[in-house]
């Protein structure tokens, strides 16, 4: 009897190593790789938590494009007609993101907002300090956080709706764009200063005017208040150009309605005010 307990505490001792790596190989399965579609007519941005400091494509037939001098939060992706490969992009804190690519004639998504959490590791461990270190996302809401990247990937953008400017005494104000996306329109702003005289903002304010018809002919404006001001300046030095973007709640008009613009200069008199057609508020790009 003692001779049989000895023999099977052996063979316990011999097949428990096997059966602990065997069950910890089922646990530590590969994590799923998402899919990331694009075609050869269409760039699909990719905006990351973090600037990208490189980003590898697995075959030719994809092609990964970021800004290589100055590191920024998104890169575009195009891809032709092929077998599907992968997509490696490090951000500047070393953080791993890998996708599946894949190429597909007619997209359905243009652009991909990647959370921190999809992140597949790190580069090198990452010491955290629960008082000092806080990610981006807890600081900003995630609204926010979609805001501010849309419309720095906008105003990377060379996309118009046409040429819509007016000018007073060397100030020059320009809507280069309207984009529509979600819920919301998103006017890319310009303002040029050609004069001798910096420019302080008073403010500008977008309204909706409507002509009231009847005997007595006369016009009402509605102030509409942005969801979002993304990098709207408080002075327009001598020479200067800015840029900016306005987010607005979705608009929508009649024949009878229009969109108007005011620029109103602090202490000054170089004031502009621009009429829009419902035209291009209702075919926003």
């Amino acid at each position: 009897m003692r001779t049989f307990i000895l023999i099977l505490a052996v063979l316990i001792s011999a097949f428990a190593p096997r059966l602990c790596s065997a069950q910890a190989t089922e646990q530590q399965q590969p994590i799923p790789l998402d899919t990331i579609y694009a075609n050869d007519t269409k760039n699909v941005a990719l905006f990351f938590p973090e600037p990208i400091r490189q980003g590898i494509t697995g075959s030719d037939n994809f092609i990964f494009t970021y800004n290589r001098e100055k590191e920024q939060y998104f890169g575009l992706l195009q891809a032709k007609p092929g077998k599907e490969s992968n997509l490696l992009v490090i951000n500047r804190n070393g953080s791993i993101f890998s996708y599946i690519v894949r190429y597909k004639k007619q997209l359905s998504k243009l652009n991909y907002f990647i959370p921190l959490s999809n992140s597949i590791g790190n580069e090198k461990p990452i010491v955290k300090d629960s008082v000092l270190v806080e990610s981006s996302e807890e600081l900003v809401d995630n609204s926010t956080y979609y805001y501010q990247k849309f419309c720095s990937y906008l105003l990377n953008r060379k996309q118009r709706i046409g040429r819509i400017k007016k000018r007073s005494e060397g100030i020059i104000l320009n809507v280069e764009n309207i984009v529509f996306d979600k819920d919301e329109l998103y006017f890319v702003i310009e303002i040029e200063n050609n004069s001798t005289l910096d420019y302080d903002l008073n403010f500008l304010n977008l309204s909706i005017e409507t002509r009231q018809k009847g005997k007595r002919k006369s016009l009402q404006r509605l102030y509409k208040e942005p969801i979002y001001k993304h990098n709207l300046p408080s002075k327009i030095k001598e020479s200067e150009t800015v840029r900016f973007v306005y987010v607005m709640p979705k608009i929508s008009l009649s024949n009878d309605r229009r969109a108007i613009l005011e620029l109103n200069e602090k202490d000054g008199e170089r004031n502009i005010e621009m009429k829009l057609s419902h035209r291009y508020i209702n075919n926003p790009n």
